[in-house]
This record gives structure tokens, C-alpha cells and sequence, in this order.
């Protein structure tokens, strides 16, 4: 799994959203401690979480699953921008089968769990889709055979105040194990001057 932050908003923004109430424009620091101290007490002191979605991130995140993708879509305030399966089957469709205790080179293509009886599961539905494909069945009817172990890709966007939340839900041991990972990665992602924002909502856990 790899997340890489590719754009986020500055804190100054957040905080000018949040003088612009007040008319205190002047107490200004430009996204200094001062102003870093008012998005903490009215985000998430004071509970106006509203304020914190003027601060926005987006991330690219890759080589997670597709079970993982279907647990992101309960995250509603979010817009993920997915790999296609449609138009990027071919990238199966032309390599060899893999062995059934082929972990490494099946890696490229689905998230192992560690569990060797599900992983040569995975591998197996792997190298019946790739039967499928090589037989000329469309990919929007082949996809139908995807293993959720079948890895993916997505650029997702996602502002503060939910991001809160994901963070707060998806760390905690209760959540799927791949999700807690995606969790703290995101966590440590986030710019440094950013991340005290989240730092109440983490769980830390063997995940982390």
C-alpha cells in the first residue's frame, strides 16, 4: 500500500473562514500558532466541526483492495476517482498463470492476507479470470469474477471534518485490518503542521 498526499489546503485558509465570523481578520498570524489554536478551540473544542471542512486533502492511494474499496464508499463525504477494471484488465490478461504458491509474483495483482489457504484462494480465482479474459469474454462482463483480493488504485479527496471521522472509525482494532493500515498511513501522510488536528482520533494499535 502506498499513499502519497498530492495536494492540501493551507491552514490559513481554514482559520481565514473562521475569522471571517468575527470580523478578526487582524488577529491573524497566517497560519501561524495563533490561527492553528483557533481551528483547534472552534473545529474541534467547541464543536463548530463545520469550520474544518474548508481544509481539504488529496491523496493518492494505491495497491489496496477492492474489499478495502467497498469499505471507502461507506465514507460519504468523500470523492474517490477509481482504476478502472474496464479499460486495465489486459494487464493481467497478458501474463503467465501463477503457481498456487506463487505469493510473490501474485502480489503484483492482489493484497495478501497472510492466511495461506485464502491467498492461493485469491490466486486461483486470479488465474480463472485470467482464463476468462484470454478467451475473448468482454472485461465488463469477465470483471464479474474478480477476487475482493484484487488490487487497486484511487485518487480520493476528502475534507478535514471527515477525515476526522475516517480516521476515528477506520484505526480502531475493530476495523477491517487493511483499513486500519490505510488509516494510520493517511495520518502520517498529512502534512506535520496538519496532523494535530487528527492526533485525538487515532487509535494506536499493531496496525499502526
Amino acid at each position: 500500500m502506498e499513499i502519497t498526499l498530492m495536494h492540501h489546503t493551507p491552514l490559513d485558509v481554514c482559520a481565514h473562514a473562521i475569522r471571517t465570523c468575527w470580523q478578526s481578520f487582524d488577529k491573524s498570524d497566517e497560519g501561524g500558532e495563533k490561527d492553528k489554536a483557533l481551528i483547534d478551540r472552534v473545529g474541534n473544542k467547541y464543536k463548530h466541526a463545520s469550520t474544518l471542512e474548508h481544509l481539504v486533502y488529496t491523496f493518492y492511494i494505491k495497491g489496496v483492495s477492492r474489499a478495502l474499496l467497498q469499505e471507502l464508499s461507506r465514507h460519504r463525504i468523500a470523492s474517490p476517482s477509481v482504476k478502472s477494471t474496464r479499460y486495465t484488465l489486459k494487464e493481467l490478461k497478458n501474463t503467465d498463470p501463477f503457481n498456487e504458491d506463487d505469493y510473490t509474483g501474485a502480489n503484483k495483482f492482489i493484497v495478501l492476507t497472510g492466511n495461506n489457504y485464502v491467498d492461493t484462494a485469491s490466486i486461483k480465482a486470479l488465474n480463472n479470470l485470467q482464463e476468462i479474459l484470454k478467451m475473448g469474454i468482454a472485461n465488463d462482463v469477465a470483471k464479474f469474477c474478480l477476487p475482493e483480493s484484487y488490487k487497486t488504485e484511487l485518487t480520493w479527496t476528502i475534507n478535514a471534518r471527515s477525515l476526522q471521522n475516517f480516521i476515528e472509525l477506520r484505526s480502531n482494532k475493530a476495523a477491517l485490518w487493511e483499513i486500519q493500515t490505510l488509516a494510520h498511513k493517511l495520518f502520517k501522510s498529512l502534512p506535520s503542521e496538519h496532523q494535530y488536528l487528527f492526533q485525538e482520533k487515532i487509535h494506536n494499535n499493531k496496525h499502526n
